[in-house]
């Protein structure tokens, strides 16, 4: 059986999270699957490559906060996890990215237009699912691919003049990375009949705990050697995309404490960065940096906060997992 990647407290919850995943799996494909071969082997590129299934495996966890995982639990935890597919293989022409799950990624193979058209093709197919679950879930998904968009615009764009960078940057986080994870528990909680109150829980939990699972990627970013990640690492720095260690280390280096080190990392993150040696130098910089451990507290926290947003859902090995779910994606950065 197929287990979640997080701890699961009891034995028949795991259980019902292995069989449900199994579904999801087995729908993924299908979902993917297309007459059309070229079109049938870019949507599966990074199916076939792996990956966390986090997205589908909250929306089964709190689908047993009501009646468990049914086919229309199981149609939205394929949503989500195709819509977040979709992003990737956008993300990565954007942001170019040589490797996602340890492989190239799809513009790597077969181009960027490619792969922005596959993107395309994988929301279009997660629309259609959600279509099967009716209005107010179409209404919601429409939402979700909204602030998708606008994330991923204003990452593109930065901040405006005088606005907080580290402010902004968490606006991005919200919408780009935790809109959809929010959704992911929504989903779970509506289609499975739990109340309404519980449901705003779970996708208030969500929203945090999405910033965090954020904030724990741009610690990996830097501090693993890619296995874990499945992206080179720096891949962030390299492309100039603006994560929380780097804008922490700009604000220490532009504020009256900032230190001559703080100085000298930065102008090293604006010198040219297109070698390996220049790239790993700045890596290693900011592995030694405590702004590295200033991120991973603040996604600790974050986590923290996740946890609180569920204080009102029943006791038991529910809540307990998601407990430990919200530990978990910090724990990997640490």
């Amino acid at each position: 059986m197929t287990s979640p990647a997080f701890p699961v407290r009891g034995p028949v919850l795991e259980a019902a999270l292995a069989q449900g995943l199994e579904r999801v799996e087995t729908a993924l494909h299908e979902a993917v699957s297309h007459a059309d071969p070229l079109v049938d082997a870019t949507s599966r590129h990074l199916v076939e490559a792996g990956g966390k299934r986090l997205r589908p495996a909250l929306t089964l966890l709190a689908a047993q906060l009501g009646s468990g995982t049914d086919e229309a639990v199981v149609k939205a935890a394929v949503a989500v996890e195709l819509t977040h597919l979709a992003s990737l293989y956008h993300d990565d022409v954007m942001d170019s990215a040589p490797l996602r799950r340890g492989m190239p990624a799809a513009h790597e193979v077969w181009g960027n237009s490619v792969a922005i058209i596959t993107g395309d093709v994988l929301f279009a197919r997660a629309s259609r699912l959600v279509a099967d679950l009716g209005p107010v879930a179409v209404r919601i998904q429409a939402e979700t691919f909204e602030r998708l968009c606008l994330g991923q615009l204003h990452e593109t764009v930065g901040p405006d003049d005088g606005a907080d960078p580290l402010e902004h940057y968490l606006g991005v986080l919200a919408d780009k990375t935790a809109s959809l994870i929010s959704t992911a528990a929504r989903y779970g909680a509506m289609f499975a009949g739990s109340t309404p109150e519980q449901t705003e829980m779970v996708a208030a939990y969500g929203h945090k705990v999405g910033v965090a699972f954020q904030l724990a990627d741009d610690v990996l970013d830097l501090a693993s050697d890619g296995g874990q990640s499945g992206k080179t690492p720096g891949t962030d720095l390299r492309e100039r995309v603006p994560t929380m260690p780097v804008l922490l280390l700009r604000a220490r280096a532009a504020g009256p404490d900032g230190t001559d080190r703080d100085r000298a990392l930065v102008a090293q993150l604006d010198a040219d960065l297109s070698t390996e040696e220049a790239l790993a130098a700045a890596v290693a910089g900011l592995r030694g940096h405590p702004v590295l451990d200033e991120t991973r507290e603040r996604a600790s926290a974050l986590a923290r906060e996740a946890v609180d947003e569920i204080a009102g859902l029943p006791d038991g090995d529910v809540k307990d997992s998601l407990v430990a779910l919200a530990a978990a994606l910090v724990d990997r950065a640490t």
